[in-house]
């Protein structure tokens, strides 16, 4: 199907030139672009609005009418793009039809090859708010929540689904749902907003807990490292890949793992942005109405491509779509931790005048290009947390309609040449990608190979885990081994000789995928030479690797982690990454460890007393079953609702969202605790005598008609008597009350206001 592009709705309003009249008396009197209108514009004049990096230039991949609220993509190895349409988010202010079945996806194409993807085939129709997407060689998987489908692809025809997980996404909304399905290095499949990691093994499916990561959008870099961020942060990350760390549920919080890679939030919008959810609160905005700290932060990228040169590889860059802008940001490794800077100030990589360019989502291409997913939007705020100051500004500029519009873009260099990397159909041709300087194209020769069972390339994969010269292509055969089950055990110890601190890192993780009782003992060596050798940046993942001992010989397991802590017995990293392969086992490590000397003030004395104390706070729940009994309305609301922040065990979710359990705060002065609920809170709260910040503000939901004076009383009686609390109920009078008191309201409460009205306890 080959369409036309039509655009009904050309700008009126053209950008003025900028004249500069000079008189030798006079100042000089710019023209000034007009912000009050929000005007549709087409693909060609938004190009033209936009502001790129020196160097660089920005063209039109696919457009209105072919797409419609584009979320999400990805190219399969013809260069096609698949995508993911969104097409009953927010449709208006009140969100009607949201849960209509008009979702898509679809497939693109460029046939003419100039550049423009002009031709579409719906792959599948009659979904609900679907999300994600990730390409297999026979099929797709699909979320549409809170199912997670596998679709079989039967030549561009979608096959009957095949339920992979029926709580892939339970209860949140489209904002806190998970997300993203990454084929990730080590052939697991992970995602954003979320706990779980997936991965295929023949016709069956492997689900597995991991760690929880962000909140929308899951990138990797070329060692397989996770990168996420929540929509008040720029960059959160991991030092370490991502198979470790997470077995002991124990414990609250791993170091290395959801790391601020990043900690600077600022932007740089090229436009004024009062169109923010909270835009009317002192500090979201600057004095020229623009946006200062991320709201919307959305999928990030890692750029691996080869197109944009070495200065920009390792570069995580993250979309802003309520600035209309995107944020270049420089990574760098300091041992085994990644930590990263802003690229400037004052500006960013891309960033546009048009309101309702809203890039959601970016890609790596098999190009070398960076691409952009806009969703182009005049509403981008689920109505859940809308606020009547943004809806006012929704509605001065006319951003409801039109909704049936959507851009990709791509960003090149003004002299690059783009070429699509064509791939062989032969096992040996796929491996000969590896040596490709574009992460993208690794990553799909890896996928092809193993989607397809091409055992023939296994002595050539196995030729490439000998040359060390160059770690990426052995890296990607090493991995490819084990998608296709034929990695040894020789195969991985002879990596943990090299020099290369990325080899052995991929050796490690690999390790741990083919532990078993017959061949642990031959790791053994290896494991107590590399403790000996003292490598602070290896240590950790020592650690990691002796915890996939412990079930076939415990004593042996903690005989090599008390060597290591012996070692190590100051460092931060080594201590939680021993902690967790600890599980119910932390009282009796910690008397080891006493015995040996190491006191209260070593890091691995605090980790164990840490995850000892949380235990205790953990086997405190004992109310919520009641509660739910009593409260079953707020109990269900809760965990649809706030859990997806606060944690459904009640102890938050690390740098998103405060703990509820034991909190001084929830259990205190219920007519506050009503307000925080009615009108949000932002900026730093004290809970406990501790004063914590967290990524984003805690967004009011009185205003939303989806919540009654009834609901919202349900939800904080449930809270303030679930898991160890007991407090006094909240009846909807209560609610009316306050709703009442501070009527007008439009803006969250800050932390200094409660103070003055509330007295903490």
């Amino acid at each position: 199907m080959k369409i036309k592009r039509i655009y009904p709705f050309k700008l009126l309003q053209q950008f003025l030139p900028l004249i500069l009249l000079i008189a030798i008396s006079c100042n000089s009197q710019p023209s000034v672009q007009d912000f009050s209108v929000s005007p549709v514009i087409s693909p060609e004049d938004a190009i033209e609005k936009m502001e790129v990096e020196n160097g660089f230039k920005v063209e039109l991949v696919a457009s209105e009418p072919l797409l419609d609220a584009p979320i999400t993509m990805t190219f399969d190895d013809k260069g096609r793009i698949w995508v993911v349409e969104m097409e009953s988010f927010m449709l208006d202010t009140a969100g009607t039809g949201e849960d209509q079945p008009t979702g898509k996806v679809s497939i693109l194409e460029d046939k003419d090859g100039d550049g423009l993807y002009e031709d579409k085939k719906v792959f599948l129709d009659s979904l609900v708010l679907p999300r994600a997407i990730s390409l297999f060689s026979d099929g797709i998987l699909v979320a549409e929540p809170p199912y997670l489908w596998f679709v079989p692809n039967n030549n561009d025809q979608a096959g009957e689904k095949i339920l992979v997980d029926a709580e892939y996404a339970i209860g949140g909304n489209a904002e806190h749902q998970p997300n993203t399905l990454l084929r990730g290095l080590d052939n697991w499949i992970y995602n954003a907003k979320s706990d779980k990691r997936y991965k295929r093994k023949g016709n069956e499916w492997i689900v597995e807990k991991t760690h929880f990561r962000g909140q929308w959008g899951i990138a990797q870099d070329n060692f397989g490292r996770l990168y996420y961020n929540h929509n008040s942060a720029n960059v959160l990350g991991e030092y370490f890949t991502p198979g470790f760390g997470s077995d002991n549920g124990n414990q609250r919080k791993v170091a290395g793992f959801n790391e601020a890679i990043v900690p600077n939030n600022r932007v740089y919008p090229l436009r004024p942005t009062p169109g923010v959810n909270r835009g009317y609160m002192d500090g979201i905005l600057d004095s020229n109405k623009r946006l200062v700290n991320f709201t919307a932060a959305s999928a990030l990228t890692i750029y691996r491509g080869d197109l944009f040169g070495k200065d920009y590889i390792f570069n995580a860059f993250v979309p802003e779509p309520a600035a209309n802008l995107i944020k270049r940001n420089i990574l760098k490794e300091d041992g085994n931790k990644v930590e990263g800077e802003q690229a400037y100030e004052n500006k960013e990589f891309l960033r546009s005048v048009d309101e309702r360019f809203r890039p959601v989502f970016l890609s790596n291409g098999p190009d070398g290009a960076l691409y952009v997913v806009d969703m182009y939007r005049g509403i981008i705020q689920h109505k859940t947390y809308l606020t009547p100051y943004l809806k006012g500004e929704i509605e001065s500029r006319d951003l409801e309609q039109p909704t049936q519009v959507g851009r990709i873009y791509r960003i090149v260099p003004e002299d690059g040449k783009r070429e699509l990397t064509v791939f062989p159909q032969d096992a040996q041709g796929l491996v000969k990608l590896f040596n490709s300087p574009n992460g993208w194209v690794r990553d799909k020769a890896q996928q092809i190979l193993i989607d397809r069972n091409m055992t023939d390339a296994i002595p050539e994969l196995r030729n490439f885990l000998k040359d060390t010269s160059n770690p990426l292509p052995l890296i990607h055969s090493l991995w490819t081994l084990e998608g296709l089950g034929v990695l040894t055990t020789e195969d991985v110890t002879a990596l943990f000789n090299q020099s290369d601190f990325h080899i052995k890192m991929q050796a490690f993780s690999a390790m741990a995928n083919i532990l078993n009782k017959d061949n642990y003992t031959d790791f053994v060596p290896y494991l107590e030479q590399m403790i000996d050798q003292k490598d602070v940046s290896i240590a950790p993942y020592i650690a990691f690797a002796t915890e996939k001992i412990e079930p076939f010989n415990e004593s042996l397991s903690g005989q090599l982690l008390n060597k290591l802590v012996q070692a190590f017995p100051n460092d931060k990293l080594v201590a939680d990454a021993v902690v967790s392969g600890l599980y119910n086992k932390e009282a009796a490590f910690l008397k080891q460890v006493e015995s040996n000397g190491l006191d209260t003030s070593t890091a691995i004395n605090k980790s164990l007393n840490q995850t000892l104390k949380d235990i205790l706070r953990a086997k405190d729940d004992i109310n919520t079953k009641a509660a739910a009994e009593k409260y079953p309305d707020g109990a269900m609301m809760f965990y649809s609702t706030c859990a997806t922040c606060h944690g459904r065990d009640g102890y938050g979710i690390e740098s998103l969202a405060p703990p509820l359990n034991k909190s001084d705060w929830v259990l205190g002065e219920k007519d506050k605790v009503i307000a925080t609920v009615l009108f949000g809170l932002s900026g730093p709260i004290v809970i406990n005598g501790e004063t914590t910040r967290f990524a984003g503000d805690m967004p009011g939901i009185g205003q939303s008609s989806e919540f009654t004076d009834k609901s919202i009383a349900q939800i904080i009686s449930f809270v303030r008597n679930a898991w160890s609390n007991s407090a006094s109920s909240v009846s909807e009078e209560d609610v009316a009350k306050i709703r009442e008191k501070f009527k007008g309201r439009e803006g969250s409460f800050t932390l200094q206001e409660m103070d003055a009205i509330w007295k903490r306890p």
